[in-house]
């Protein structure tokens, strides 16, 4: 037998049990600043107990205000996008701004998505990375949205940029590598040439073996899905190319600590017999025996930064500065 749905409760219904006006009741959800605790407090108990639920695409549509952002980011995986999103979301939230959140691991992916999000009305969008096809890019401009695109530092494609340099990063840490006194050192990468993250962060790596002279030639590409096993892969392979091989430098911590279980599992000491240099800082740099050397992103600080881009431009309609440098440091363990 179907269950009987309950008449949804309204604002004129909601006002009405909790003793107070149908303006009170929307200042509670859209401007609880406006309210006395007391009241709000009052009007939100009442709310739960009817199930009352605003209606916010209808209000955001009625009056031109949304207080939604929409974020995409190409993977949920990695614990540095879900750094900028807890930076990002904790933010919009203290400013009464609700977070919305997309997977888009591809440009036409990323079209799809990004019709629905625009059909929603949000207030502003936060994307990852500049690769962006031109009818995304498009479908933006026309919606004049306010947008920031994240772990990004030149130049936006579509208005706002936060971020840092991939390239000077990972040439930092590979210099790292070479003052170590290393001179046969291989690329871990990922084979995915559309993405700009992965391909700068090589370049860089690329740019200070031929700044020292050495070769620039010892890279491997292996896909992202690999995971754990691409250091292994990347071992293997760059081994054969090069039998002096002495370290590898890795696009991700995941690659670099791939690398470090296959060193255990040829009961090679680490670093004297090999040199493993991750990239990200996630969780397991710390924890994998002899612990990692690693380029730390600060995440949180980037999803902070970019909410305070995006308020202040839909708020004042303006920006201070339309790019905005976030510093990564190198974290040194004991893997170099």
């Amino acid at each position: 037998m179907k269950a009987e749905r309950r008449p949804r409760a309204t604002m004129a219904d909601l006002a009405a049990a909790a003793g107070v006006s149908p303006m009170t009741v929307s200042n509670c959800f859209k401007h609880p600043d406006k309210v006395q605790a007391a009241t709000r407090k009052k009007v939100l108990e009442t709310a739960a107990a009817l199930g009352y639920v605003p209606n916010l695409i209808a209000s955001s549509l009625a009056s031109g205000n949304s207080r939604m952002i929409a974020a995409l980011v190409p993977s949920l995986r990695n614990s540095n996008y879900a750094r900028t999103l807890k930076g990002l979301g904790d933010h919009l939230h203290n400013r009464g701004y609700e977070l919305l959140l997309a997977e888009a691991d591809h440009p036409a992916r990323e079209e799809k998505v990004l019709r629905g999000l625009l059909g929603r009305r949000p207030a502003g969008i936060v994307m990852t990375g500049g690769e962006h096809s031109e009818l995304s890019i498009e479908l933006i401009r026309q919606s004049g949205v306010p947008v920031v695109e994240t772990w990004r530092h030149a130049r936006p494609s579509v208005d706002m940029a936060v971020g840092f340099s991939l390239f000077d990063a990972a040439r930092d840490i590979a210099h790292m590598m070479v003052r170590k006194g290393l001179r046969h050192i291989g690329w871990a990468g990922h084979d995915e040439p559309a993405s700009e993250r992965y391909v700068q962060r090589q370049l860089g790596f690329q740019q200070a073996m031929s700044d020292a002279g050495l070769r620039a030639d010892l890279v491997f590409l292996a896909p992202e899905s690999s995971g754990f096993a691409g250091g292994r892969l990347a071992m293997e392979a760059l081994l054969r190319q090069e039998p002096r091989l002495q370290g590898l430098c890795c696009v991700t911590d995941v690659m670099a600590a791939g690398a470090l279980f296959e060193c255990m599992r040829r009961g090679w000491s680490v670093p004297e017999r090999f040199s493993v240099a991750g990239y990200g800082d996630y969780e397991i740099a710390a924890e994998v025996p002899p612990g990692l050397t690693t380029v730390k992103t600060n995440g949180a600080e980037i999803g902070r930064a970019a909410a305070e881009m995006l308020l202040q431009k839909i708020e004042t309609g303006h920006v201070e500065s339309a790019v905005r440098q976030i510093p990564y440091e190198i974290v040194i363990r004991h893997s170099l």
